[in-house]
């Protein structure tokens, strides 16, 4: 007792105490629930004000995650681009020769970081490569790269120019490279005979094998430029026994009938001492790391390895002045009229020559060297999803001046780019998504500064990449708008054509007010209501996205009139000047602006839109289109010889069918839930990834993409179903024995082609419900 009294005289109010304290806290707590409820309805409140909070209860998320772009930000952006930086931008760029691994080529580099820094980037990088360049020797007139006629006796008859005529004060400029081809094998090769083989391509050599007997070995041919790349003329060339190729631009690709009094300088067209460079290396990247990036670490084949896929033979590029020399020289048949050029002279097939001991000389001193060059990015981070990227991008380095071929393109990127990244610098604008602004090196050599980076960062790009444009060369001609591309990335250009004015006045009075409306009338889709859309050959920056990647592609480009030309007539020459854009092909460069608006709002759509703007029943339709054309050119030839026909169409139809049914959900998807908007941009972002098959096409490691690329035996054509079509041409010319081994390849290659579309299918399927069979009971 005692011990109890006295705790209870210690603490005399004790159950009062306890009581005291239940109340307190009680009113704690009251006030800490309304302190948090007032917190909360003002977070509320000022979150609907503010754009934080409201429709996504995820406090403290903004409901950006949830909002489609703004529409004003496209016409602020499309208003402030201006013409007449375009112009000052390219007089700037093509001011000098900057051939890539130079110091020239360097400096621009740097300016370009320096512009991109100061125009509101949020970051700025510089890559740089090893790689094996290609260059002629510019220091002894000796031993510079030429074609020589000689007599019996070893004497010069004929000699080719060994630089390009100056003709005009802003192609006077010191740093100009002489007419070559990269990568040429160097050699002194004479021979005795000269055959004139049209184009150089695969159907040409057919045709002198099949109706004359015109013998190539041994002899050097002399080949047109145009229709088929450069380095597959070599590569055919030197197929069937060549040992030496004379290119040259005939007129009748570059001086239209009546143009005589237009050529350069006082107009567009080439001049007889036009010649165009380019490389004749068949690669894609560093020839030495294919399939790899050139950095420290990389293993190098040697120059001289199958690997690095360099020419055996001497090649050596003249203008169609030289040409003439030459072609005069021969004799043998005159040429079927589908091989006549636009000289004023009889083509003929060839063999000895017209004079008794006369013989053609090539002799070419071109080296390759390791050089470092540098490719430049400008970011813009994205404020909702920045670890997805929408890339715009051309390259840099030029043969030349480059004023068309790429420095159009860059001029055009560049006001894209400062327009952009003002706004952003300005705040007020941020894309939802990252925007990557790319520009390239060494394109020119084979696309080696696209390929190393993508090769390098293959991984990122696969998981994060929502599409790339190109836009190598913004303005080859004003007469309308043409792109070539993937199929989901067609009805992003149809929208984005349709916003921008149609910069010809003769056009907007006869009612064509938009560039879509140009577009269509100039070249419509045959069988459709849309315009034409070209298929991406593998010759520029696009390549390593869509062979490596998938990641749907676009090159803008604004075109003359194509059947009478395929590129422009000064291409990769000295006269490929900014006075050629500026007074003859753009004046006012208003179709330069045109191809900016296209493209930034073309990046704006792809990087501010909540979903997407895919549309895979293009994708659908197209695949539709490729089965049928090639069963009307091939069909009934596999199914006589054992290839199931039908399971490809049943693939096809099967494919079309979900596409349906997944624009269905995408049409009913849940707009304010942002897991469900990240499905439906993943499916969207993996279908193009679908069609990558990683063991490439037969014999093609590098090409992946099972339904786009280029021919094997031309890398400038774009065509579908590529692995089918390599083997199928292969089997027109082949012995029985090697026939029937093609056609295992062909049968492989088929199943892999319906394995790819029932694979890309799979992922447009609802993400729980991938496998069709997974809902069947299972037999024990």
């Amino acid at each position: 007792m005692t011990g109890e009294y006295t705790h209870m005289a210690e603490y005399p109010y004790e159950g009062s105490r306890q009581n005291i304290i239940k109340w307190t806290d009680s009113c704690i707590a009251a006030l800490a629930g309304l302190s948090i409820g007032i917190a909360v309805g003002l977070f509320i409140g000022n979150s609907v004000k503010d754009g934080i909070g409201a429709g996504v209860f995820l406090p403290g998320v903004s409901n950006r995650i949830i909002k489609d772009g703004d529409p004003t930000v496209s016409d602020i952006i499309m208003d402030t681009i201006k013409s007449e930086n375009i112009r000052e931008y390219l007089r700037d760029l093509s001011e000098l020769p900057h051939l890539a691994g130079t110091d020239a080529d360097f400096r621009q580099a740097n300016e370009l970081r320096d512009f991109w820094r100061q125009e509101g980037m949020d970051e700025v990088y510089v890559t740089p490569y090893d790689v094996l360049l290609s260059y002629p020797n510019v220091t002894d007139d000796d031993m510079m790269n030429r074609i020589e006629l000689l007599n019996a006796t070893g004497g010069i008859v004929y000699q080719s120019p060994l630089r390009e005529a100056i003709l005009h004060q802003s192609d006077n400029k010191s740093g100009v490279v002489p007419p070559f081809n990269a990568y040429s094998a160097p050699g002194d090769v004479t021979a005795g005979r000269l055959v004139y083989v049209n184009y150089g391509r695969l159907e040409d050599y057919r045709w002198l094998k099949n109706n004359t007997s015109v013998n190539v070995s041994g002899a050097i041919v002399i080949v047109r430029y145009q229709n088929v790349f450069r380095g597959d003329k070599v590569k055919l060339a030197a197929a069937n026994g060549a040992v030496g190729v004379i290119l040259y631009s005939d007129p009748a690709e570059v001086v239209p009938s009546g143009s005589s009094s237009k050529l350069y300088p006082d107009g567009w067209w080439l001049p007889p001492s036009g010649v165009q460079r380019g490389t004749v290396g068949r690669m894609s990247g560093d020839p030495l790391t294919p399939g790899y990036p050139a950095t420290e670490t990389a293993y190098r084949y040697s120059e001289n390895s199958s690997e690095a896929q360099l020419p055996t033979i001497p090649v050596h590029p003249i203008g169609y002045g030289a040409a003439e020399v030459f072609l005069r020289e021969m004799t043998g048949d005159e040429v079927p009229d589908h091989w006549k050029g636009g000289l004023n002279i009889t083509y003929r097939l060839g063999g000895q020559l017209k004079t008794n001991g006369r013989k053609i000389r090539i002799f070419i001193s071109t080296q390759s060297y390791m050089r470092r060059i540098y490719n430049v990015f400008g970011v813009i981070h994205g404020s909702v999803e920045p670890d997805r990227y929408v890339l715009m991008g051309n390259h840099r380095d030029a043969w030349v001046f480059g004023a068309i071929d790429p420095s159009s393109a860059t001029a055009v990127m560049k006001e894209v780019s400062r327009v952009m990244g003002n706004l952003v610098k300005q705040g007020r604008w941020r894309p939802r998504r990252t925007i990557i602004f790319c520009s390239w090196d060494a394109e020119e050599y084979g696309v080696i500064g696209s390929y190393e980076w993508v090769e390098q960062y293959v991984k990122n790009l696969a998981a994060r990449s929502v599409a790339y444009i190109n836009i190598d060369m913004a303005v080859t001609g004003n007469l309308s708008f043409v792109p070539t591309g993937t199929p989901l990335i067609f009805t992003a250009t149809y929208e984005a054509t349709k916003k921008v004015a149609n910069p010809d006045p003769d056009d907007l009075r006869e009612g064509l007010r938009t560039v879509y409306d140009k577009w269509l009338r100039t070249y419509p889709s045959p069988g459709q209501s849309k315009p034409l859309f070209g298929m991406l050959g593998s010759t520029s920056d696009h390549a390593p996205f869509v062979q490596l990647v998938g990641v749907p592609c676009v090159m803008l480009s604004y075109v003359g009139n194509l059947t009478v030309y395929n590129l422009y007539p000064t291409y990769h020459s000295r006269y490929d000047t900014f006075r050629v854009i500026d007074d003859f092909i753009d004046k006012g460069f208003k179709t330069h602006r045109a191809v900016g608006q296209v493209a930034a709002e073309m990046t704006r759509n792809l990087a501010d839109s909540l979903i997407v703007p895919f549309n895979v029943n293009d994708f659908s339709q197209q695949l539709q289109i490729l089965v049928e054309v090639l069963d009307n050119e091939y069909g009934q030839f596999l199914r006589s010889h054992g290839v199931h026909f039908d399971w490809l169409q049943e693939a096809a139809n099967n494919f079309s069918a979900e596409a349906v049914e997944f624009q269905t959900r995408v049409d009913s998807v849940d707009m304010n839930n942002p897991f469900s908007i990240r499905r439906i941009n993943d499916q969207l972002m993996l279908l193009e990834r679908a069609f990558i098959d990683p063991a490439g096409l037969p014999g093609r490691p590098q090409a992946r993409h099972v339904l786009y690329s280029n021919l094997d035996v031309d890398t400038y054509q774009g065509t579908t179903f590529p692995g089918l079509m390599d083997t199928l041409l292969k089997l027109t010319s082949v012995p029985e024995q090697e026939a029937e081994e093609l056609w295992e390849v062909v049968k492989h290659h088929f199943s892999v082609v319906i394995y790819t579309i029932q694979s890309a299918q799979s992922t447009l399927r609802d993400v729980t419900s991938f496998m069709p069979d997974s809902k069947e009971s299972v037999v024990k």
